[in-house]
């Protein structure tokens, strides 16, 4: 290549973002330079624009949700240039005890792209040739969205979801709705619950399922005859939230943390016991719900384009993703394009 600097949006501290000039990366063993073609809008960069983020440092460059175009590969990658991948963002040393027993996406020296290293809002960016996903006959959005949707196969592969299930998705965010979506194809009844009454119903009538208000939750004991729900998903990012979901599920039941948040998340230690309720973290994915999140795409049980409702580029992003962090109405997925 002949140019040698490029452009990078940066967040130097919680509430500044801004363009810079940085060289082009030039890979190392294993890896490939590509050119970020869409950049997903993830909750966690606007966590990280706000300072609520509690795994990352600044200066640090966003964006995790990637289709990438190949621009230079070495032959023994067996890439071509030119080429269009998604990305598994979640980097592992494949040596510890999570790697050795299956589990790189918690990884205990994970490094994730966009968090702990600088990621794809740039216009290139070096990778392990590893991490790329093939996307064959998906568009740039669809390849965009693999990463969020299969953090929601993931965590409904944690709460073993079943057919015959009652689940509740509480917050109908990209995340939460990407657990909805990957509820409702395991076969399970899915209710939705938004503080947001239009983001409720968007996600209830794109899985199918049924929306509740968030300031009605004695509504719920409706959907399951007053039982409780057999898993219960927080994908809200609120600590309260967090500790009222416990009061949602039924006696036996499961209870997934799809969120994070600094905050500590206390519950009823004698109510926890008498439901014997299983509560599971979960946290990225794997290979495994990657490949279920490109084949649901493929077959159109998973309609992205459905879900892109804000654009903009990388000049435009400065204040765009300023302001969608505190205005998300009308908001479910924004995407950054580069051209």
């Amino acid at each position: 290549m002949n140019v040698h600097s490029m452009e990078a949006l940066v967040c130097v501290e919680p509430g500044c973002m801004r363009l810079e000039q940085r060289p082009i990366p030039r890979p190392g063993a294993g890896e490939v330079l590509v050119r970020p073609r869409r950049i997903g809008v993830c909750g966690t960069d606007y966590h990280i624009f706000e300072g609520k983020h509690p795994f990352l440092k600044y200066p640090r460059v966003m964006g995790h949700e990637l289709a990438v175009e190949v621009v230079e590969a070495s032959p023994e990658t067996g890439i071509a240039t030119g080429q269009f991948f998604a990305v598994n963002p979640y980097l592992s040393c494949g040596r510890c005890i999570a790697c050795r027993r299956g589990k790189p996406n918690c990884c205990v020296a994970i490094s994730v792209l966009g968090v702990h290293q600088d990621g794809g809002m740039s216009e290139f960016m070096a990778v392990p040739a590893a991490s790329l996903i093939a996307v064959d006959g998906l568009t740039l959005d669809q390849a965009a969205a693999v990463e969020f949707l299969a953090i929601g196969a993931h965590a409904v592969r944690r709460g073993a979801v079943t057919s015959g299930d009652r689940v509740l998705v509480v917050g109908a965010g990209p995340i939460g709705l990407g657990v909805a979506l990957f509820a409702s194809l395991s076969g399970a009844a899915v209710a939705v619950v938004d503080r947001e009454a239009g983001r409720a119903d968007h996600a209830a009538s794109f899985v199918g399922g049924t929306a509740f208000a968030a300031d009605a939750l004695s509504d719920l004991g409706s959907f399951t005859g007053g039982d409780g729900f057999d898993v219960v998903f927080d994908a809200t990012g609120n600590s309260r939230a967090m500790e009222q979901g416990f009061d949602h599920v039924a006696h036996g039941g499961r209870y997934v943390l799809v969120s994070v948040v600094k905050d500590s998340i206390s519950f009823m230690d004698p109510d926890f016991h008498r439901k014997e309720l299983t509560l599971l973290g979960s946290r990225n994915a794997t290979a495994e719900d990657f490949d279920r999140v490109v084949a649901a795409i493929r077959d159109g049980s998973a309609p992205v384009d459905r879900l892109v409702t804000h654009r903009t580029d990388l000049r435009r992003a400065v204040l765009d993703i300023a302001r969608w962090a505190s205005e998300k109405s009308g908001l479910i997925k924004a995407m950054v394009d580069i051209v």
